[in-house]
């Protein structure tokens, strides 16, 4: 990730990401409420996605329900199309691997 060194996340806030199959998407938040709503958009070529984390407390900790979309234009349509499909097992693979590290945090 490109992000500047000590840039604390706010809203507008652009960067870079190299995911693990190699995509470098541009993304930037475009909501943000401290606790409750975190939404990052992002491009890849002719690939827009949107991503929203919303989160809630519970009595054992907090729940996050999370909503996202993916399209494409001209070629790319259907490709995006697939990804959108497939996206849902990795957010919510995402989702539980920040919940155990954050489970593992003693502070």
């Amino acid at each position: 990730m490109t992000v500047p060194a000590g840039e604390e996340p706010h809203l507008g806030q652009r960067w870079q990401e190299t995911t693990t199959v190699g995509v470098r998407p541009r993304l930037e938040i475009v909501e943000m409420d401290p606790p409750h709503v975190w939404t990052e958009r992002g491009w890849w070529r002719g690939v827009e996605a949107t991503l929203s984390l919303r989160f809630a407390r519970t009595p054992r900790g907090c729940r996050v329900d999370v909503s996202g979309d993916v399209g494409g234009r001209g070629a790319w349509r259907v490709p995006a199309s697939v990804a959108g499909r497939l996206a849902g097992l990795a957010i919510a693979a995402d989702v539980r691997r920040a919940g155990r590290i954050l489970a593992r945090r003693t502070d």
